[in-house]
Formats: C-alpha cells, sequence, structure tokens
C-alpha cells in the first residue's frame, strides 16, 4: 500500500496512524516534486546572481553567523554541520518514533521552502520504505534552532556516516548503502541546515504521544467501567442529564462510554447501600473527560505542526526572499507536551486510587483482595507498584517549558527545552499503561467475588479474554509475571 505526500493536503494524525497500521511506502506527489525542484533552481540562482550574506548558505552557523563562506566551500559547509552537530547522548531513541521523524521530515520538505535537492527528499524514502532507520540518541536538543543534535544524527547516513537499524541490526550507514546500491549524497548549500533546523524530534515524540494517548483514554474509561462494577458502585453519576448541566465535551463522551460498558450488568442493578462512591468512582467522567479535552487540545497544535516548514533560513521564490526567522522554536510543542504529559498522568493518579479502594477490604470484597488472606498477601503489593509510578510521573509532570538555558554565546538566548518534554511525556504515557494494566489485574480479581452475578456482557467477553492470559489469583504467586502479562493484553487489546 502507498501514501502520496501532497503538500497541497493537510496531514493529520489519522493519516499517521494509517500508514504506520498498514506499513505503508511513500511516494511525493507531482505538485511536491516541482515545489521542491522549483526551490532548489530559485536558490542555485540566487547564490550565483547575489553577493549578499545569507544565512547558513554563505555564512557560518549560530554565533558564527557573521562569518562569510568561501564560495568553493559552500557545500563543505553543509557536512561540517552534520558531523560537528552530531552530539547526542543517552538512550536511543525507539525506532517507531525515528520512522516518523523520516515521514514528518519529508512532510515538511515537501512545501519548497527548504532548498534541497530532490534527491535528498527521494533518499529519505529510501529510508523510509525500507525501513533502514538512523540511530538517534535522545539527548542533546534544546528544542529551539530545531533539533539540532538529534537531527544530525539523522541525517548522517544521508552522506554515508553514523549508524543505521536495519533488518533487526545495527550497521553502519555506508555498508547499508552498498546492499541497497545507494551512494553517499553530496549535499548542496542550505541542505545541511534544511535537515537540521526543524522541530521532527519533538513533533515524532508528540505524534506518537498522541496516538497512544488515544487509547489510553479508551483503556481508562473501559477498565474503569469494570472497577466501577467490581466496587459495588452506582450509575447515577454517569447518567446524561448530570452531564447536560456541565457539558465539556471529553465529560459527556466519559459518562456515555461508562454507561454503554455497563449495559446489562446484573452487578450494576443491584440495590446500592452506599449514598454515594468516593471521587475516584464518582468523578470519573470529570477527570477522563478533562484529560481528553486536552489531547484533543494538543492534538490541534501538533497538526499545525507537521502541516508546516520548520527549518531556517526559510526561501520564498515567488517573492524573491530568503528570510531568517524563528519557525525551528519548539514553544508550542514544549507547552503542549507539557499540557498533555499532565493530563496522562491524571488518568493514573485516579487509577491508582480506584485500585487502593478495590484492596481496601470494603464492599464485602476481602483485604487485598486474597481468596485466603493472611497466609497470602494477595493483591497488597501491586497498589505499592501503582503507587511508585504514580509518584514518577508527579516528578516528570514538572514542566520542561518553563526552563531555558542560554546557548550558542548568547545568540540563542531563549530555548524551549521542548526535547525534554517530549521524551519525559513519552515516560509518562509508558507509565500510565503499566498503571492501568495494574488496575485491570485488580478489577478482574475483584468482580469474581462478585459471582454468580456478572457484570456486562462486553465486560464479561472481556474478561474471558483475559483470564486466557492472567488466572484469578487463588493464592501467591510471583506478581512480576502476571503484572507484565497484564500489561502485554493491555498492549494488544481492543477498545
Amino acid at each position: 500500500m502507498t501514501f502520496t505526500i501532497d503538500p497541497n493536503k493537510r496531514f493529520t494524525l489519522k493519516d499517521i496512524k494509517h500508514i504506520a497500521d498498514n506499513n505503508c511506502q511513500l511516494t511525493l506527489s507531482p505538485a511536491a516534486v516541482k515545489n521542491i525542484e522549483d526551490c532548489r533552481n530559485y536558490l542555485d540562482k540566487k547564490i550565483k546572481s547575489s553577493k549578499e550574506p545569507i544565512y547558513g548558505i554563505n555564512t557560518g552557523f549560530g554565533a558564527l553567523c557573521n562569518v562569510s563562506i568561501d564560495e568553493n566551500e559552500i557545500e563543505k559547509l553543509q557536512e561540517n554541520l552534520i558531523m560537528s552537530h552530531a552530539c547526542g547522548m543517552g538512550d536511543e531513541v525507539p525506532l517507531p518514533i525515528v520512522k516518523l521523524m523520516l515521514l514528518l521530515k519529508i512532510q515538511a520538505l515537501s512545501y519548497g521552502k527548504s532548498g534541497v535537492q530532490l534527491i535528498t527528499v527521494q533518499r529519505l524514502m529510501d529510508y523510509f520504505n525500507n525501513d533502514v532507520l538512523p540511530v538517534i540518541y535522545q539527548l542533546g536538543s534544546l528544542g529551539a534552532s530545531g533539533d539540532l543534535a538529534p537531527l544530525a544524527h539523522f541525517s548522517l547516513p544521508l552522506i554515508g556516516l553514523g549508524e543505521v537499524n536495519y533488518k533487526n541490526n545495527k550497521c553502519d550507514s555506508v555498508d547499508v548503502l552498498k546492499q541497497l546500491n545507494l551512494s553517499p549524497l553530496k549535499l548542496k548549500s542550505k541542505e545541511g541546515l534544511a535537515l537540521l533546523n526543524g522541530t521532527q524530534f519533538m513533533s515524532a515524540y508528540g505524534v506518537h504521544c498522541l496516538l497512544h494517548s488515544q487509547k489510553l483514554n479508551s483503556a481508562a474509561d473501559f477498565i474503569s467501567a469494570i472497577s466501577l462494577d467490581a466496587f459495588d458502585g452506582k450509575i447515577d453519576p454517569f447518567k446524561d442529564n448530570i452531564q447536560t448541566i456541565r457539558a465539556h465535551a471529553g465529560q459527556l463522551e466519559t459518562a456515555k462510554a461508562i454507561r454503554a460498558h455497563l449495559e446489562g450488568s446484573e452487578i450494576l442493578k443491584q440495590n446500592k447501600k452506599q449514598v454515594q462512591d468516593p471521587y475516584s468512582f464518582r468523578c470519573i467522567p470529570q477527570v477522563h473527560g478533562a484529560t481528553k479535552d486536552t489531547c484533543n487540545y494538543v492534538k490541534t497544535i501538533f497538526e499545525t505542526e507537521i502541516n508546516s516548514v520548520t527549518d531556517n533560513p526559510t526561501i520564498f521564490p515567488e517573492s524573491d526572499e530568503i528570510i531568517s526567522g524563528g519557525n525551528f522554536h519548539g514553544q508550542p510543542l514544549a507547552l503542549g507536551l507539557d499540557f498533555l504529559c499532565i493530563a496522562i498522568a491524571e488518568l493514573g493518579s485516579i487509577s491508582e486510587r480506584r485500585v487502593f479502594q478495590l484492596i481496601a477490604g470494603l464492599r464485602n470484597l476481602p483485604s487485598f483482595l486474597s481468596a485466603k488472606p493472611g497466609l497470602n498477601s494477595g493483591l497488597m503489593i501491586p497498589q505499592y507498584t501503582a503507587a511508585s509510578i504514580v509518584s514518577q510521573n508527579k516528578q516528570l509532570c514538572t514542566p520542561a517549558s518553563v526552563d531555558s538555558i542560554v546557548s550558542s554565546n548568547g545568540q540563542e538566548d531563549h530555548v524551549s527545552m521542548g526535547a525534554n518534554a517530549a521524551t519525559k511525556c513519552f515516560k509518562v504515557i509508558e507509565n500510565v499503561e503499566r498503571i492501568l494494566a495494574i488496575e485491570l489485574l485488580n478489577a478482574s480479581q475483584a468482580l469474581e467475588f462478585r459471582r454468580p452475578l456478572k457484570s456486562s456482557p462486553e465486560i464479561e467477553n472481556f474478561i474471558s479474554n483475559y483470564r486466557k492470559n492472567i488466572p484469578f489469583i487463588d493464592k501467591d504467586k510471583v506478581m512480576y509475571v502476571l503484572l507484565e502479562e497484564s500489561v502485554q493484553f493491555l498492549k494488544k487489546a481492543e477498545f
């Protein structure tokens, strides 16, 4: 299956999910090819006809922007830029995010405002289509001037340097180029700058987090519905009329989902002795709903970003201008990622509180959901694990975007720290998935103590599938195995 990169059509998260789910091959539309070639031709003519300094084309970079570069060294300048800026450290960027970076860089270059050669974009597509994924490191970007260090590592293989992941092996890029009958590129003026200036590291992480958050929102609703029934909770706080008088979209959506998941539950139809339930149950629509609303807001930021040109300088052949600006600054993304980080963390925070309520010996449930308490600790300690993860999430939710460190001798005197916002948001997303998996383990265990009454047909079918991997715990077992099984089940589940 192929997907055509077309700068005249709006690129969406739905498109990206389609490309990933179907392992699509990329092609360029005729409009994209024309944009790229027209811009390159304009730039070549401009360099020949003008002696004026043009940032990054015939000058140095950053604080060296006032240093003129000799005409016969303009191309060497681009190669030097990539090598000198490849200063990443730390853990490697996950491969799905590297592939997203390739996709987003191709999309950004298709607008024809960056001055790259067509062959450069085609080589990026060769890498994408053949799963040749550059080795990139998580640390090194300040989230302004673009994601310089990560994008330098991203660009090294184009000139036959650095490493790539190919066919489950880490290899020297030049060896993989030989296998594919490709030669290292000879970059022309401006191309190194076009590759390094941009927000594709932050954007790829953000897109990944947003796509994952869509599933976590649905999973949180479904698992909380199981917990509500297992806790013998009331449906009243989820009725439509109480939502419509405070009609936040996410709140309405969440309450509707919970009602649907519990439709037909025998447990829910029982008379309830309690007047009301704890907040972690009663306020699910308000808490989960606010997270949904935040995700939708952050989605608008990233869908704008992935339809943008974010390198520098930017070339406008139609008005005969080459403008040095600041579209590479990651502030919109940094703020959005921090907001997303906080919102998703709240799904984990309220989930852990439901776990606590389920194991507390309330509502005729045994302490720690142990079938034989005393000799067996039951599910006492998984709640500790959930609490530990929630606490780490709180630490990770400290905003990165309020920080800034001066760089490049004061030329780059305010930076977004959006890359740090991106990587910590990624960790929070992974952590919340683990917390929800722990809640699922507890909720499914608690539900067994309501027998012979059944929950809804939808929930009973889900639990039946869950039980194929994770059994009812009648006596103490090595728990980390069950926790990991629950995480893996959750990863594969559809909601």
